[in-house]
This record gives structure tokens, sequence and C-alpha cells, in this order.
């Protein structure tokens, strides 16, 4: 399976993305506009709440090439972050109090600096996340130690698991993935992960096989971690439950099959204000490979930056026009508003 990118696919566009959001597509779609949805909930314009996560993409490449992916990330993605931005980005962390940096991508561990960022993250003081989707543990040898090297910066890992079992694990994510994913989730079991008392945590992300939200998080995290302790003897802190964003290959998965319309007629009948009141976008900045500025990852995909316009790349980060910024939104933001809420962290409400 390639990316969207190298089969040339329109979807691999943002501007063709959002017009298909929009209703311009071909479905013609119409559903309220987000933002008049938060206006009636009195949440409009969306504010940020200060920057608590700094949430850097090193890069689209990845090991895997999965069925849902909102980055259109896989092996024949070349673009990843230079040690040049990552080091603007350090130069953003010295001089600000914000005291968690989450790392992704792709697969972020393929950026060739990544250790690097991470160490240099580490011995600034910062909490420092790393959504590592498992199978790169075991793609390589020189991967293998990428547990030991997590446990040493005590970096907090989150990693997505669709299922505890193989079949719905496989048909998301490819096959082999969840035999591998096994195998990575007790190496990190065997450093300390997920044991009570070690201080190292290990999360795990659940995303729905098709088009429909996610269930309970709380009931989910039970199954999970009966099921994976039972079977396979493992262990993890907390599951998080996202919902599927219509964005990229999803929303090509959803085009594909007929369920574009009743998807986005079920996130907009679903949408919470509750749920709108704690979205991530409100305490996050999200960086991309190439240093622009993004209120959350999902914008970053559709290439939507951040509404400050002296501020917009991380060489002329500004925290103050930051914090005072009107958040941008769209269509795929009911995404992260229907039901319970979602976010890279999961519910929200």
């Amino acid at each position: 399976m390639k990316s969207l990118k190298s089969n040339h696919n329109p979807l691999a566009s943002a501007a063709f993305q959002i017009d298909v959001l929009e209703g311009k597509g071909e479905s013609g779609l119409e559903i309220p506009l987000f933002q008049d949805k938060l206006l009636s909930s009195g949440l409009f314009p969306l504010k940020p709440t200060g920057i608590d996560i700094f949430q850097v993409n090193v890069g689209k490449m990845c090991n895997q090439t999965c069925k849902h992916c909102h980055v259109d990330a896989g092996p024949d993605r070349r673009e990843i972050m230079t040690r040049e931005t990552m080091e603007q980005c350090l130069e953003v962390l010295r001089h600000t109090d914000i005291p968690t940096v989450d790392i992704t991508g792709g697969a972020p561990e393929m950026n060739p600096h990544f250790r690097w960022l991470v160490e240099q993250c580490s011995q600034l003081g910062k909490k420092v996340m790393v959504r590592c989707n498992l199978t790169i543990v075991m793609a390589n040898p020189k991967y293998h130690d990428l547990p030991q090297f997590y446990r040493d910066h005590r970096v907090e890992v989150v990693s997505s698991l669709p299922f505890y079992n193989a079949d719905r694990t496989d048909r998301q994510r490819g096959k082999g993935v969840f035999e591998d994913s096994i195998k990575a989730l007790r190496l990190l079991n065997q450093v300390g992960y997920g044991q009570e008392g070690s201080g190292l945590v290990l999360n795990l992300v659940y995303n729905p096989s098709g088009a429909f939200l996610p269930g309970s998080q709380t009931t989910l995290e039970k199954e999970f971690k009966k099921t994976l302790f039972q079977e396979f003897g493992i262990r993890f802190n907390n599951l998080y439950a996202i919902t599927n964003m219509p964005v990229s290959r999803f929303l090509e998965f959803l085009l594909n099959t007929g369920n574009f319309d009743g998807y986005m007629e079920k996130l907009a009948d679903a949408f919470n204000p509750a749920a709108a009141a704690g979205v991530m976008c409100r305490n996050t900045i999200s960086v991309g490979w190439d240093g622009y500025l993004y209120d959350c990852d999902f914008n970053q995909m559709l290439e939507l930056t951040v509404d400050t316009p002296t501020s917009r790349h991380i060489r002329d980060f500004n925290l103050d026009q930051l914090n005072r910024r009107d958040i941008v939104l769209n269509q795929h933001c009911y995404g992260c508003t229907a039901g319970a809420g979602s976010s890279c962290g999961g519910v929200t409400s």
C-alpha cells in the first residue's frame, strides 16, 4: 500500500480535502458550519487556555502504511524535520515554561536526529512523550534497544493498538502488525513500562475500525487490560479512545465506501459543548516537520497554519501572540467534539 501522495490521489492535496469537508465535492453534503455550533454554545471564537503541550511532528516517514492514517505517512514519504529546525524548537523550549514535549510522526524514531532531540528535551527538564507505533521496535535491529532508550530518558510511551486481537488490528494497520506489537509491548514491560511503581508510563491508543464513534473509553480500557494480560501477559497504564478524523486516508476510506455523508452527519449530531471546551488545540501548539505552526496535528495535515501572521513558523515563535490567537476551525473539528470528545490524550469530557 502506497501513500496518497505517491499514488497522485487528489486527496493528497489539503485544499481538495477541505473542499470535500466543506461540501464542495461530489457529495454536496450540507451540515452546519462548525463555528456556528461553537457560537451557539458560547465558545466562538475558540481561544487557547495556554500552551502546556509542545507537539513536534518530526516527519512523515513511517515503516507502516495504515488505512486510517491522517498523516498519510509511509515508507515512501521523505519529509523529515532537519536538525536546524529541531534546534529552533529547543530554543523555544529553553525560553518558555512549556512543560511537555509530545514527539510524533510518521514513525518519529525514523528521523536520524530523533534520539538527540529526546536527549536534549530531557536535559531541559521537560516531560517527553513519544508516539511509538510499536512495530518500529521490531522493524530493524537498530531499533531493538528503543525500550531501554525510552526507560533511560523516562519517556512516556504512547502506542497505537487498534484492538486486542490480530484480525482487527491487522486489517487496519497491515499483516503481522499485531504480532510485532505484542513483541514490542513485552519488551517495554520487561524494562518496567506499565509495571506498578516503576514510574514508566505506557499508554495505548484505540481507533475504531470503521465509520463509527469509539465506545466508552473506561469500558474499552477494562477490556484491553483484561484480555492483553490474560492472553499475552501485557500490562499498560491507560487506554486512549480516539475518534477517526475525516482527514487523508480515513477520508479516502469514507468516500470509497459511501460512508462520508453518514459519518459527518453522525459527528455533527453528536456535537458535545463540554467536549468542545476541552479540545487539545486549546492547550497545545503543533510544530510541522518544516517548522510551521498549527493549532493541532489535524490542522497541520490540512495545512491550516495558526492565525498569527507574524508567528507562523518556529523561528518566529511568539508565546504572547500565540496565547491570544483565535484557533483555526473547519468541518473536521466535529471529530474532536463528538460524544465524549477526542484528543491525543483520549476523551475530553
